[in-house]
C-alpha cells in the first residue's frame, strides 16, 4: 500500500512539474514575443525625446566613428532613448555606415529618422566662389546673378531694368 501511494505521489509530482515547466516556457515565449514586437514597432515609430521646440545639442562626428559609437554618443547627449534600437534603425533605413564627420547642431525634438538624415547629409559650404551674387550693372541698371547657377559673364534671362 505504501509503495502504491509513493508511486502515485511521485507520478503526480512529475505531471505537476511537467505542467509547470510547460507553463513557464509558454509564459517566457509570450514575454519574449512582446518584447520583440515592441522593439520592432519602435524601430519604425520611435518619437523624439522632447516636444517642440526641444533643446539644441552640439554633436561632433569624427572620421572613422562606428555606428555603435555614434549611437552611444547620441544616447549620452539625450537625443535617443536606446542605442541598440538606433543601430537597428540605421540598418533598416540604410544609413548604416553613412554618418558624415562634422560638427552638428541637433535638437531633442528630432526623431531618430531626422537625426539619421541630418548626420548623413553632407552640406556644401558656401564660399565666395560658389555663392550666387546679384549685382547691378551701372550703365543699364540690369540685375545680374552670378555664381552657382550660371556663368559669371552671362546675365540670366530674368533681367530687371529700372
Amino acid at each position: 500500500r505504501c509503495s502504491h501511494m509513493n508511486k502515485a505521489l511521485y507520478k503526480f509530482i512529475r505531471v505537476a512539474f511537467s505542467i509547470l515547466l510547460i507553463l513557464l516556457v509558454v509564459y517566457a515565449a509570450i514575454e519574449v514575443s512582446g518584447i520583440g514586437y515592441d522593439f520592432g514597432y519602435r524601430a519604425f515609430t520611435e518619437p523624439a525625446m522632447e516636444e517642440e521646440p526641444g533643446r539644441d545639442v552640439m554633436v561632433q562626428i569624427k572620421d572613422g566613428m562606428t555606428d555603435a559609437e555614434v549611437a552611444e554618443m547620441l544616447l549620452n547627449k539625450g537625443l535617443i532613448r536606446n542605442d541598440m534600437l538606433f543601430r537597428v534603425q540605421l540598418k533598416l533605413y540604410e544609413y548604416s555606415g553613412e554618418m558624415q564627420p562634422g560638427l552638428y547642431t541637433l535638437n531633442t525634438s528630432m526623431t531618430p529618422t531626422e537625426l539619421m538624415v541630418a548626420l548623413s547629409t553632407v552640406e556644401e559650404e558656401n564660399t565666395e566662389d560658389t555663392q550666387a551674387v546679384e549685382t547691378v550693372v551701372p550703365d543699364t541698371q540690369e540685375v545680374v546673378t552670378t555664381g552657382d547657377e550660371g556663368d559669371e559673364d552671362e546675365p540670366e534671362d530674368n533681367v530687371t531694368a529700372e
